[in-house]
């Protein structure tokens, strides 16, 4: 099961200098890719358990159109492991105007991470 986000970091999603977005707000952004995985496959929200591998790849700023991407990989009784990937897919050129953009003819991969999540069996819809 695969679920795909999309979304523009705004000035209000930077956090140190120029305009630079923290991991921490990609990470947000996992974790409710997650949620949406959750409940479309267990009917509940569940819960975040843990990251075995987060890695930063690429710098996130304010007016990046971002494309986040997760998928669950596999499936115990309760835990659901899950990969998540943060691509830019469109960047600002302020260089030319304020609300200039470019759509990227790649996509970068920003952010790539592996975690896990667990629905209690009481709270699965089949549970």
């Amino acid at each position: 099961m695969k679920t795909t986000l999309k979304l523009r970091m705004s000035s209000h999603d930077a956090h140190y200098g120029g305009n630079l977005v923290d991991g921490a707000r990609i990470l947000a952004l996992f974790g409710d890719a997650a949620t949406e995985l959750l409940v479309r496959n267990d009917g509940d929200e569940g819960l975040f358990r843990a990251y075995e591998k987060v890695d930063f790849l690429a710098p996130v700023y304010a007016g990046d159109f971002l494309e986040v991407e997760a998928v669950i990989l596999s499936q115990g009784n309760t835990s659901r492991k899950m990969e998540f990937k943060c691509y830019k897919i469109i960047s600002p050129r302020t260089d030319i105007s304020e609300s200039a953009c470019d759509v990227l003819k790649e996509r970068i991969l920003t952010t790539y991470a592996l975690g896990t999540c667990i629905v209690p069996k009481e709270k699965q819809r089949n549970g």
